[in-house]
C-alpha cells in the first residue's frame, strides 16, 4: 500500500482532488469571514448549505440549466441569510444557539422538501471540467492546477477580490470598524445594523453557492444531509485562517486535502491496515484541533456582540 500512495499518480489525483474538494468549504468560508468580520458568527453555515444544494439539484433536475440552478441556489441563501440577520441583529438573540436553530431548519426543510418534491435521486449532468489553454498542458502541474470546473475557478478567484473589499475600499474599512468598534462606527454616522444585514445575508448567499456546489460541481446527485459538517468546517476555517482571505484559503486547502487524503486511503488500503472509520474521522478531528489549538490574534473584539444603538 505504502509504495502505491507515494506513486506520482497517486499524489497528483490527492493534489487535484485537495484543490477540487476546496470549493465548497471556500465559497462557505468566505461568506462566513465576512459576517465574523462584522461581528456576527453563523452557525446556521450547515443548514443553508443543506437547503441550497436541494435548490440547485432540484432546479438542475427540472430544468437542465446549471446557471439557473445555481441562482436559485444563491437566492435560497441570501433569504435565509436574511432571515439569520434579523434574528441576530434586530432581535438580538445569542447566535450560537439561533445558528444552531437555522442548522436544524434547514436540515429538516431540505429533507421534506426532498422526500415530497423528489422522492428519489439519480445523477445530473454537472459542471464539466474546463482546461486553460496552454496552462492545463503543463506536465502535473497542468493537471493539478488548470483543468477544474468554473465553480473551483471561481471560488479561488474569489479570494484576492475578498482581500481587495476588506482592505482597499470603504466598505470594507466600515466592516472592520463594525467589528472592532461598533459604538464608535456608530458615532461616525456608519450604520450598524447596515453593514451587519450586508454581511451575514452575503454569507447566506454564499453558504446557498457552497451547498450547491456540491451537486452542481462535485458529487453530481443530492442525498439528505450530504453536507456531512462542511458548513461546520467552514466557521472553524474562518477562525484558523485568522478572519483573512489568504488564510481561510490556506486552510480550506489544508481540510480539502485531508479529506483528498481519507479518500485516497480508503482506496488503496485494501488490507484496511487503517480502519476505515479513522480515515473518516480525519478532517474532523483537525476542526477540533484547530477550535482548540488556534490562535484568536485577529479575532474581531465585537465578534458576537449585539449592539444598540445609545447603550454604549
Amino acid at each position: 500500500m505504502l509504495s502505491e500512495f507515494f506513486s506520482l499518480t497517486v499524489l497528483t489525483g490527492i493534489a487535484y482532488s485537495g484543490i477540487r474538494l476546496a470549493t465548497p468549504y471556500l465559497f462557505a468560508a468566505l461568506g462566513e469571514m465576512f459576517a465574523q468580520r462584522s461581528g456576527v458568527v453563523n452557525l446556521g453555515v450547515e443548514g443553508i448549505m443543506l437547503v441550497g444544494a436541494f435548490t440547485g439539484f432540484a432546479v438542475a433536475t427540472w430544468t437542465s440549466n446549471l446557471w439557473l440552478a445555481l441562482f436559485c441556489a444563491a437566492v435560497v441563501g441570501i433569504i435565509m441569510g436574511l432571515a439569520m440577520s434579523y434574528i441576530s441583529v434586530n432581535m438580538q438573540a445569542e447566535q450560537g444557539i439561533s445558528g444552531i436553530g437555522m442548522h436544524l431548519f434547514g436540515l429538516g426543510l431540505s429533507s421534506l422538501l426532498f422526500k415530497k418534491w423528489l422522492g428519489s435521486t439519480k445523477a445530473i449532468t454537472g459542471f464539466q471540467p474546463i482546461k486553460i489553454p496552454i496552462l492545463g498542458d503543463i506536465p502535473i502541474i497542468g493537471e493539478i492546477f488548470f483543468n477544474h470546473n468554473i465553480l473551483v475557478y471561481i471560488a479561488f478567484l474569489l479570494v484576492p477580490i475578498a482581500a481587495w473589499v476588506l482592505n482597499k475600499t470603504t466598505f470594507g474599512l466600515k466592516i472592520r470598524a463594525v467589528g472592532v468598534k461598533p459604538e464608535a462606527a456608530d458615532s461616525l454616522g456608519v450604520s450598524v445594523a447596515r453593514i451587519r444585514y450586508s454581511c451575514v445575508t452575503f454569507g447566506g448567499m454564499m453558504a446557498g453557492i457552497a451547498g450547491a456546489a456540491l451537486p452542481l460541481a462535485l458529487i453530481n446527485l443530492f442525498q439528505e444531509n450530504m453536507t456531512s459538517g462542511i458548513g461546520f468546517i467552514a466557521v472553524a476555517l474562518v477562525y484558523f485562517g485568522g478572519w483573512s482571505p489568504t488564510g481561510v484559503m490556506l486552510g480550506a486547502l489544508l481540510f480539502s486535502l485531508v479529506n483528498a487524503l481519507q479518500l485516497w486511503i480508503q482506496v488503496l488500503d485494501k488490507d484496511k491496515v487503517i480502519p476505515s472509520d479513522f480515515a473518516l474521522m480525519l478532517p474532523y478531528i483537525m476542526t477540533i484541533a484547530v477550535l482548540a489549538f488556534g490562535k484568536r490574534t485577529n479575532q474581531p473584539a465585537a465578534l458576537t456582540k449585539p449592539f444598540e444603538r445609545g447603550s454604549h
